[in-house]
């Protein structure tokens, strides 16, 4: 089988510092301090891939330097350079020129490591020739697309699975998102399309589902956030992530929070709109902070996407037994089958997060739910 392997390197540069995105703002990632993540979340998957054998049963065909060559060679596996250039900084005609020769390559599956900007120019490349399956290893920022593995190693296995025939092909949404707008705490979607790709339950994440804007949704999520400031410690720090639900939070405590970003509440104000580097300096009583966020709708995902800058070093200081879980009736509805999702980039990380935490979910009601 014929494996097309494509790797953005910038994808998810603009996550830690803050910047919701990389989309244009490359270079302001690169001067606060941004690295690239993309490069190791591709080594990863490949090494899952020659773990599982299945370098004896593909043919990987690449692109030059750090768009797959590089990790190719990191995961100790054989393939084929696509002859083409590629700039220092690689570009969205880069991804499109490769897919372009992949497809004359006659390739069975597209495989590339990126968000949701990387899903969109591959998309605009397959328009007039879509029945090459894709599948995305989560790389970017936000990732509402559907396209996408919850993380490398699910997307080894759902490679394995597609070889020996076990998936189905399904047409995923493909989300455009307005970083700009975003960055403006604007939240500003909708949908680019559609690719063809192979499915496999509880490996893939599916695309994000907005929050209802109803009567009920709302009352619901005013009662969650009635309970858990009942619950709170005053003299503590608590570092909110982004959504409507936490936002209820800082409404009922007075306070202003950014919609799309991560604040840090005290009793003498609050911070907004921090990146990792600010929660370490702002922080300095880790025994006394709490993380309170809340899933993406359908996805399930708590950590991971559209939150990095809730780090895996910041979940190593605050603790499991001091994160905060909220979510409507209706969100946990829409998750697939009620299992949350961790994708931190750190597998240990990953591995404490995994098991049972509690959830609120109504004024005064917990619900245990488990992290897989």
């Amino acid at each position: 089988m014929r494996i097309g392997f494509l790797v953005n390197p910038i994808a998810g540069m603009g996550g830690k510092v803050g910047l919701k995105g990389t989309d244009s703002v490359f270079k302001k990632a690169v001067n606060m301090g941004a690295k690239p993540v993309a490069p190791e979340r591709g080594t990863e998957f490949l090494k899952k891939l020659k773990e599982l054998g299945l370098n004896q049963r593909i043919q990987l065909i690449t692109c030059p330097a750090t768009m797959g060559e590089e990790e190719t060679c990191l995961a100790n596996l054989d393939a084929d350079i696509l002859s083409m250039e590629i700039t220092t900084k690689t570009t969205a005609e880069d991804t499109k020129k490769a897919v372009k020769l992949m497809t004359k390559r006659k390739i069975d599956l597209i495989l590339f490591v990126g968000g949701d900007g990387t899903a969109r120019d591959i998309l605009d490349t397959l328009q007039s020739s879509n029945s090459t399956p894709v599948l995305g290893v989560p790389s970017g920022v936000k990732m509402y697309s559907g396209i996408f593995a919850i993380n490398p190693i699910d997307a080894a296995y759902i490679v394995e699975a597609f070889i020996k025939q076990e998936t189905q092909l399904d047409d995923f949404e493909i989300i455009d998102a307005d970083e700009t707008a975003i960055r403006n705490d604007q939240f500003n979607i909708r949908l680019y399309g559609f690719l063809k790709g192979p499915f496999l339950p509880m490996r893939i994440q599916g695309s994000k589902q907005v929050s209802p804007e109803t009567l009920d949704e709302h009352e619901n999520q005013v009662a969650v956030a009635r309970f858990i400031i009942e619950e709170m410690n005053h003299n503590a720090a608590y570092i909110l992530g982004p959504g409507t639900t936490v936002k209820c939070v800082a409404d009922l405590l007075g306070v202003e929070k950014t919609l799309l970003g991560v604040d840090i509440y005290r009793k003498d104000g609050m911070t907004k709109d921090v990146n990792e580097e600010k929660l370490l300096k702002e922080i300095d009583d880790w025994q006394n902070t709490w993380i309170i966020v809340s899933p993406i709708g359908r996805q399930g995902i708590l950590f991971g996407r559209g939150n990095l800058q809730i780090s895996q070093k910041i979940i190593r200081l605050v603790g499991k037994d001091k994160i905060l879980v909220l979510a409507t009736r209706s969100k946990i509805r829409s998750i697939e089958e009620g299992v949350l999702r961790v994708d931190t980039g750190d597998a240990e990380v990953d591995r404490m997060l995994r098991g049972y935490i509690r959830v609120a979910t109504d004024y005064r009601e917990w619900r245990l739910l488990q992290i897989r």
